[in-house]
């Protein structure tokens, strides 16, 4: 059985699809991008049932037939793209989309194609929807998801109306997570932190047992380093390999803990701690650190993160951090 999730945070869209539904100005075909975990699945799927309503009022009334059909994941008329490669392949479009768009509604008012990880169309594969594109029957409509809207042919972009999801407001995110999940105020707060505006990164996080691991061994390790000897350092970056697979995670929980060290330097104000359960730890390290040692080590932590990107040695790039954190934390 389908769900209608609350959409939190993308009103925009919302109010676009209800409005082109009222004025009977949908697009034949659309680009929903965002980035992973951002909410484009549980929005194609109010919009395609928006769509649908017999109602016609820009939102699914949840009662009417097609919104039934819906509901119970068996709509003739909305049709989600499968593919069982790494790619969607040529034959994905051919089969699914472009030898069925002929073939009118069975029950509803518009055929409905949802098209997720649309970004793994290679050039062939979008030329293929091309065709549908430049002459679709009036009552398609064609909804590419994507997390990368720039892999696209301009061809593509250009026959597509591209609606972006926006990050959401902390404050909106770790709401949502206390009143709505139960999650408590200072896991709320880290997972808000690491969201970069993203509900369904937050939720991931605050739920991760591996996540909450990861805090730990972060906070254990900077005391480590920090206090211990060299022997120490070459500890610390084999158990960091535990993390490779997360290694922009585990960094930026490094990253958010001296930022914790820079706020609470510059202001004084232990509320503004973000790792509240360890602001005595991080406190103690501000007395030990200049203003100069603290951004240096933020500097460093930004270039490792680029040589993670650039597939720079893995052991080389955390042991230059790693160094660079006892040399300015005494």
């Amino acid at each position: 059985m389908a769900e209608i999730k609350k959409i939190i945070g993308q009103d925009h869209i919302i109010e676009h699809f209800k409005n082109a539904i009222r004025m009977d100005r949908v697009s034949h075909a659309y680009i929903i991008n965002g980035e992973e975990d951002s909410g484009k699945k549980e929005l194609a799927n109010l919009i395609s049932m928006s769509l649908q309503c017999e109602q016609g009022t820009g939102e699914p009334c949840l009662k009417c037939r097609s919104c039934l059909q819906a509901l119970g994941d068996n709509h003739p008329d909305i049709k989600w793209i499968s593919h069982e490669k790494t790619v969607i392949s040529v034959d994905d479009i051919r089969e699914q989309i472009n030898n069925d768009v002929d073939i009118k509604p069975y029950s509803g008012r518009r055929k409905i194609y949802i098209v997720p990880d649309a970004e793994k169309m290679r050039e062939a594969a979008q030329n293929t929807l091309l065709k549908t594109l430049e002459e679709p029957p009036s009552y398609a409509v064609i909804i590419l998801l994507t997390n990368n809207s720039d892999s696209f042919l301009q061809t593509i972009m250009s026959r597509c109306l591209q609606l972006n999801i926006r990050p959401v407001k902390d404050e909106v995110i770790k709401d949502y997570l206390k009143n709505e999940m139960g999650i408590s105020d200072y896991e709320a707060g880290i997972a808000t932190a690491f969201s970069g505006g993203n509900l369904g990164k937050a939720i991931k996080l605050a739920t991760s047992a591996e996540f909450g691991d990861m805090k730990s061994d972060v906070s254990s390790t900077i005391s480590s380093i920090i206090n211990g000897s060299m022997v120490d350092v070459a500890a610390a970056i084999k158990k960091a390999s535990d993390y490779k697979d997360n290694i922009m995670e585990y960094l930026d929980l490094f990253q958010t803990w001296f930022r914790d060290m820079l706020v609470y330097k510059s202001c004084k104000d232990e509320n503004m701690i973000i790792f509240q359960k360890e602001r005595i730890n991080i406190i103690q390290m501000c007395e030990k650190a200049s203003y100069e040692d603290i951004n240096k080590i933020l500097e460093v932590l930004d270039t490792t993160k680029w040589r993670m990107m650039s597939n720079v040695n893995f052991d080389g790039a955390l042991e230059v951090l790693f160094i660079t954190i006892k040399e300015r934390i005494r």
